[in-house]
C-alpha cells in the first residue's frame, strides 16, 4: 500500500497554485496573454516606472515570473525557481511600496505575498510529488539554495537600487 503524505500533498497544492498564478502573470508580460501588454507594453511600463534598460527589465520580470512559476508548479529546480520568482516580486514590491501595504490602494500586499510564498517553497523544497524528487534532486541541492537566493537578492537589490537612484525626489505619501 502506498502511503500518501499530507505534507507532500500540501506542497504540491501550494506549488501548483503559486506557480500557475506566477506563470499567468509573467505570460502577460512576455506574450500579452490574459490581457497583458506583451513585451512592447511591458517595456513601456518599465520605462514609465523608472527601470532601465526597460526592455531588459521587462524580459527579466516576465521570465522571473513565468519561468519561475512553471518551474515551481513542476517542482523542478525548486531553489532557483523560488529565488527567481521572489526576486521578480521584489521589483514589484518596490514599485507598489509608495502606495502602502494594501492592494486595494495599489500597495504591495499581492506581490509581497507571491514573493514570500515562492521563497518559502524554494527554501522548503518541492516535496515528494515533484520532478525534483523524480530526478533524485539533481537540481535541488543545498548549495543551490544558497547560490540561487544570494544571486537573486544581489540582482534584485541592484535593479531596485538603480531604479531608486534614478527616481526624482518625491514627497512620500502618508501611510494608509
Amino acid at each position: 500500500m502506498v502511503c500518501v503524505n499530507r505534507r507532500d500533498l500540501g506542497l504540491l497544492a501550494l506549488r501548483v497554485g503559486t506557480g500557475a498564478v506566477l506563470a499567468a502573470h509573467g505570460s502577460q508580460k512576455l506574450a500579452g496573454w490574459f490581457g497583458g501588454g506583451g513585451i512592447q507594453g511591458t517595456t513601456a511600463a518599465m520605462e514609465a516606472m523608472g527601470f532601465h534598460p526597460p526592455k531588459h527589465s521587462a524580459v527579466a520580470a516576465g521570465l522571473g515570473e513565468a519561468g519561475g512559476g512553471v518551474l515551481l508548479a513542476l517542482g523542478l529546480a525548486t531553489p532557483a525557481a523560488g529565488a527567481a520568482a521572489a526576486g521578480a516580486m521584489a521589483g514589484a514590491v518596490a514599485v507598489h511600496a509608495p502606495a502602502g501595504f494594501f492592494a486595494q490602494g495599489g500597495g504591495y500586499e499581492y506581490p509581497a505575498f507571491l514573493g514570500f510564498t515562492a521563497a518559502a517553497i524554494g527554501l522548503t523544497g518541492p516535496g515528494r510529488y515533484s520532478v525534483d524528487h523524480a530526478t533524485c534532486h539533481v537540481f535541488d541541492r543545498a548549495w543551490m539554495v544558497a547560490l540561487a537566493f544570494a544571486g537573486s537578492a544581489v540582482a534584485a537589490a541592484a535593479v531596485v537600487g538603480k531604479r531608486t537612484k534614478a527616481q526624482p525626489d518625491r514627497p512620500r505619501e502618508e501611510s494608509r
